[in-house]
């Protein structure tokens, strides 16, 4: 069980307000989990997905609210970015026949190599909404922006331009669609300004949270967000 730190704790309760919501009504995964229906929820885009351990923490809180109703898929990517998603969108996420799938591509989106835009981010986004609602109306789909990627002297070795408006780009497509989003960059932000030193410990490299950065900072947001209250992260 982990226990939160405090700065983290404090840190987690001001994103709450970075959390866009319907109507700040529960997730449809979770409502239909209450009713006892099973659910398939894939997590969709980069290494902070493919190798992150909110998708397990996850899995375990539903696993342990509601047994045997929940089956999480991880189709993450490390090192991907949306044209890689839109590429592998079939085989990864339709064909799982998903009830909610979560996607995160900004961080990678913005990776200068790539040679991409906001533009291009967007039209790949809503290219990956459309073709999931096509086939599947009643798909949940949750946005999420992640860590900061900034310069700094442990930082990452790829260079990100233009994050904060490919996170934008997503608060903006979430709110234009009405899906949910969960805006973790505020959050982290937030700690890094307020503790470099607790920050670098739970992003060594500002971009990929340990799993201790993901049960303090990134998985109860994530809880709270869908509808899940005074969870025990394992």
């Amino acid at each position: 069980m982990i226990t939160l730190h405090p700065k983290a704790f404090a840190t987690a309760v001001i994103v709450l307000s970075a959390v866009f919501c319907r109507a700040g009504e529960p997730s449809a995964l979770v409502t239909n989990l209450e009713a006892g229906r099973k659910q398939v929820v894939v997590a969709y885009g980069t290494s902070l997905t493919a190798d992150g351990a909110w998708v397990g923490q996850m899995k375990g809180v539903l696993d342990e609210r509601f047994p045997g109703l929940a089956t999480v898929i991880n189709s993450g990517g490390s090192g991907q970015w949306s044209e890689w998603g839109v590429r592998n969108l079939d085989q990864r996420v339709i064909q799982n026949n998903p009830d909610t799938v979560f996607i995160e591509f900004s961080i990678n989106d913005s990776v200068e190599r790539f040679k991409g835009s906001v533009e291009i981010a967007k039209a790949n986004l809503e290219t990956m909404i459309a073709s999931i609602l096509q086939g599947n109306p009643g798909c949940e789909i949750i946005l999420m922006t992640m860590t900061p990627g900034d310069k700094h002297p442990k930082g990452h070795r790829s260079y990100r331009k233009d994050i904060e408006a490919h996170y934008e780009m997503y608060r903006s497509v979430a709110k234009q669609k009405g899906l949910l989003l969960i805006d973790h960059y505020p959050n982290w932000k937030d700690l890094q300004k307020k503790d470099e030193k607790l920050f670098l410990e739970y992003v060594p490299d500002t971009i990929h949270p340990t799993a201790k950065g993901c049960a303090e900072v990134v998985t109860p947001v994530i809880l709270d967000a869908l509808g899940i209250e005074k969870a025990v992260i394992r």
